[in-house]
């Protein structure tokens, strides 16, 4: 059996969303029990992570990291055309992930106890973002 579809997600700025229940949703959807969902965000300023889920403060901590080692408005990037985030954003897309496999157990995700499945907005502004999402499986 096979499904895709997209989500969108309305980011209001830079941070993380959570996208679990959205995912848990669309593999009800598909009727798949046994399989794999497969996400891939369709841009370049913004990721997908696993995160843990229990703990905002983890999340705020790699929004830290992230800023400590791709700051805004350093003057060593160029590439600035839609402003001080552009290019720190395209470098934190490139440093984490654009796409994720969840595996599907018993129709719903196989994701642990302490895991979500976040999409981290690096724009500083609101942003609409796409995710096509495929599901297959039995």
């Amino acid at each position: 059996m096979y499904w895709q579809d997209k989500l969108t997600i309305r980011s209001s700025g830079r941070g993380t969303y959570d996208i679990t229940q959205s995912i848990e949703n669309m593999i009800n959807l598909s009727g798949v029990t046994k399989g794999l969902c497969h996400l891939f965000i369709r841009h370049t300023s913004a990721s997908l992570i696993l995160c843990e889920n229990a703990d905002p403060a983890v999340r705020q901590d790699l929004e830290t990291f992230m800023a400590n080692i791709c700051p805004d408005g350093d003057p060593m990037f160029t590439h600035q055309d839609e402003g001080a985030d552009d290019m720190p954003a395209h470098i934190r897309s490139v440093l984490t992930q654009t796409e994720l496999s969840i595996p599907i157990l018993n129709g719903a995700s196989a994701l642990g106890t302490w895991q979500g499945i976040y999409l981290w907005e690096h724009r500083t502004v609101a942003h609409q973002r796409q995710i096509a999402v495929t599901i297959h499986g039995e």
